[in-house]
């Protein structure tokens, strides 16, 4: 029973040094301001667009190709 008393205490202990050191970290942290925010989350939209447009198009050259080499090949 004292040995479970002691391993409790010092898992208290472990988890309040380790809730205390996160904060002290979370201190040090360089956060982003509203305009690099701001830039950085628009740069990924369009960069999302400008791909999913990319492949769209990709998507169509190749099915179109398709479609050719299947009809030319397929008997009449």
């Amino acid at each position: 029973m004292a040995e479970e008393i002691s391993i409790q205490k010092s898992l208290v202990e472990r988890t309040r040094d380790y809730f205390g050191e996160v904060r002290i970290e979370m201190k040090r942290v360089s956060w982003p301001s509203k305009q690099e925010i701001y830039g950085t989350t628009l740069m990924v939209i369009l960069t999302t667009f400008g791909f999913g447009l990319y492949f769209y198009i990709c998507d169509l050259v190749f099915s179109g190709s398709m479609r050719r080499i299947l009809s030319y090949l397929r008997p009449h």
